[in-house]
């Protein structure tokens, strides 16, 4: 085990935890996201996207190149987001039809659901998601956390060729955390377990692309079902 790096990474968490912890509490309700993904955003570009391209690409908060300083290449910076879009939809075809049976047994939604999804309103929503929720939490809790603390316990597990270890179960443990901190509500606490989802993801694809994308994906699918069924 390495001290220093756990060490940095005990007390960022800390700090931002409890920055976006206390901050949720007088910020108002309809920017409260915005807040939490402005700081997440803020803690990546302090720690890692201003330190140089090796460290960004160390964390895999490079986005296939867009973030980094060398030139873009648009040929591999497309090739890289076609490859995260298809990892997080094998996942979702996978994952998602148990999800909704879990969905169902948890609420207990009416046999009636009913959607009326209008363009315009969706791609802002999707947006919001991509912009404010989803590459936020990847590049922090994946990217900078997830990283620092494998940099501090060595993965040691093989998993379906990603290497794991430690980092992402500390990692997870975390992100389920400050989602309670949040918003006071046990049951989210259950977002530990697409975060180990995520966290493999990262760690068998080299980056946070992937499980930008399938974070995406989870978000809007509990979105939907919950609009559809008028629980939330």
């Amino acid at each position: 085990m390495r001290r220093e790096p756990l060490i940095e990474a005990a007390a960022v968490a800390v700090l931002v935890t409890t920055v976006v912890t206390i901050g949720t509490m007088f910020v108002p309700k309809d920017h409260s996201g915005t807040f939490v993904g402005l700081v997440f955003l803020a803690a990546v570009w302090a720690l890692v996207w201003r330190r140089g391209d090796d460290e960004v690409t160390h964390c895999g908060v490079g986005l296939g190149g867009l973030l980094l300083g060398a030139p873009i290449h648009f040929g591999p910076l497309i090739g890289q987001a076609l490859r995260a879009i298809r990892w997080a939809l094998a996942f979702a075809a996978v994952s998602l039809p148990f999800f909704y049976l879990g969905w169902r047994w948890w609420w207990r939604p009416g046999e009636h659901f009913s959607l009326a999804l209008q363009p315009w309103d969706t791609a802002n929503l999707i947006l919001g998601q991509i912009v404010l929720v989803a590459l936020p939490e990847e590049a922090f809790y994946r990217g900078y956390l997830q990283t620092r603390l494998d940099d501090a316990f060595e993965a040691k597990i093989s998993l379906f060729g990603a290497r794991i270890g430690p980092g992402l179960l500390i990692a997870s443990a975390i992100f389920a955390i400050g989602h309670v901190l949040t918003v006071h509500a046990p049951a989210r606490l259950a977002v530990f377990f697409p975060s180990l989802v995520f966290g493999w993801m990262r760690a068998r694809t080299g980056g946070v692309g992937a499980s930008v994308a399938f974070h995406v994906i989870c978000n809007m699918f509990t979105l939907l079902l919950g609009q559809g069924y008028g629980l939330y």
